[in-house]
């Protein structure tokens, strides 16, 4: 796709046209198309392991149902569905282990949405693999910028950012792939305010419903861009008007950092801040776990030593991963034990670790663990770095008399605390073999890491999708 100049934008989503109008991936970093292709990569490799759970089925089957059979194909899996059905449910395997990367300070998983874009209508489109990865920069970049003025203000007024703010970032992605101007850009985003959503209600009793949230924003933003292209116009102001996202979707008198949508845009790249998750939990929990495992490691107690343990959360973090006490305290499913600071600070404590395993029955059930979420309070963190980094602090007070302190300002895997590439990639191997062979692995691996040199996306989608 040819570049074209960029024209001096009006406001926001003006700019975010005009930006992907214009979008040049040579003009990208080799840095940021390097993390990209990682962040890709592990995008696939979480909707590989998502095969084998019961969500995972049931959406498969509910949209076989009301949507029957079609030419684009799911992860790992011999299922094909229509276009915007085989979105869906791809994002929903990639979100669905709540393994996948995360924007810290627009709070937004960016790739759970980005990648089923980039993905289904790049083969909609019979796209490049070059064109994919700049769909996926898009999709990442755009999502990432909106969800960043709000600073964590979606999830204040009860909105989950992935669903609302990714669905932006797909329409402008699909865009790019349906190769729409500026003019039809701008209208996608309006179109696309009106279908994006995400209520964050599955917190008060683990529903799967956030699981699905970005698969809907990839189909949200599919269907505005096509909109678009066949001249459905939309509001002109979808940000910063009257109803518009930040409006309706923050609380009255929010501060929005409006600048952070277009500041730099093309030459600094905010995608850059997306962290990769170390543990299957919420992002908000990742401290905790590495506080924990630091203390035992570095004093060698066991969980039977332990007193009492205090968690300090940062004040807006503690409605998702505190509230409600009941099932913070007793988890009844994998969500609640995801979304839970007490189950993730005992699990870690008493298991060394927090992997899927943890996630599992038997881990719910485990009464060591059960006895260690009892003994865990939380406090308001007055030092939270939160929501440029994920920080943790916590107490252990054990029965010999000693408390013992440790704080992780930055959680693992964002950019000033990185995991390593090799990290990265060993996750996705140990994620893709859960669902196919090693050898596919590394083919899958190979094509990735060499996206922008394949000519369309036919072997990527042979070696993650079994064929029908």
């Amino acid at each position: 796709m040819s570049a074209a100049p960029l024209p001096e934008p009006t406001n926001a989503a003006a700019a975010l046209a005009a930006f992907v109008a214009g979008f040049d991936l040579d003009r990208v970093p080799a840095a940021v198309k390097a993390r990209a292709k990682l962040s890709i990569l592990d995008a696939f490799g979480i909707g590989l392991a998502s095969t084998n759970y019961p969500f995972a089925h049931a959406l498969g089957a509910a949209l076989t149902e009301i949507g029957g059979a079609g030419d684009f194909p799911v992860i790992g899996s011999s299922l094909r569905l229509p276009q915007r059905d085989a979105a869906h449910l791809n994002g929903t395997l990639i979100h669905g282990l709540d393994f996948d990367d995360t924007h810290g300070e627009s709070v937004v998983h960016t790739s759970a949405s980005a990648v089923p874009t980039m993905f289904i209508a790049g083969l909609a489109n019979h796209c490049s693999g070059a064109d994919a990865l700049a769909a996926y920069i898009i999709a990442a970049e755009c999502a990432s910028r909106i969800g960043a003025a709000a600073r964590g203000g979606f999830h204040e007024k009860g909105f989950h950012p992935t669903g609302v703010v990714g669905a932006f970032g797909c329409a402008l992605a699909a865009g790019f792939l349906y190769d729409l101007n500026a003019a039809q850009l701008r209208d996608a985003q309006g179109i696309v305010l009106s279908q994006a959503g995400g209520s964050l209600q599955f917190l008060d009793d683990g529903a799967w419903t956030k699981r699905n949230h970005p698969g809907w924003a990839s189909v949200c933003g599919q269907t505005a861009a096509v909109m678009a292209k066949h001249g459905y116009s939309g509001p002109r102001e979808p940000y910063f008007g009257r109803y518009g996202l930040f409006p309706l979707h923050t609380n009255d008198g929010r501060e929005i950092n409006a600048d952070k949508i277009t500041a730099g845009l093309g030459t600094s790249w905010e995608m850059s801040n997306i962290a990769f998750k170390p543990y299957p939990a919420c992002h908000m929990t990742h401290a905790f776990a590495d506080a924990a495992r630091a203390l035992k490691a570095a004093h060698g107690f066991e969980p039977e030593a332990i007193e009492r343990i205090v968690a300090y959360v940062d004040a807006r973090e503690i409605p998702v991963i505190c509230e409600p006490v009941a099932t913070k305290v007793r988890p009844q499913n994998s969500y609640d034990a995801q979304f839970s600071v007490n189950y993730v600070i005992a699990a870690a404590l008493v298991r060394d670790r927090f992997g899927l395993a943890e996630l599992e029955d038997d881990a719910l059930a485990d009464p060591a663990i059960t006895a260690l979420c009892g003994k865990t309070a939380y406090l308001p963190d007055p030092d939270s770095a939160y929501p440029d980094y994920y920080s943790g602090a916590i107490d252990i007070h054990l029965r010999d008399g000693r408390c013992l302190h440790h704080r992780e300002q930055m959680n693992r895997g964002s950019a000033e605390n990185p995991m390593a590439d090799d990290d990265i990639r060993a996750k996705f191997r140990d994620n893709a073999g859960r669902a196919i062979t090693a050898a596919d692995a590394e083919t899958a691996l190979h094509v990735i890491e060499n996206l922008e040199s394949e000519r369309s996306l036919d072997a990527l989608a042979r070696v993650l999708c079994q064929p029908a």
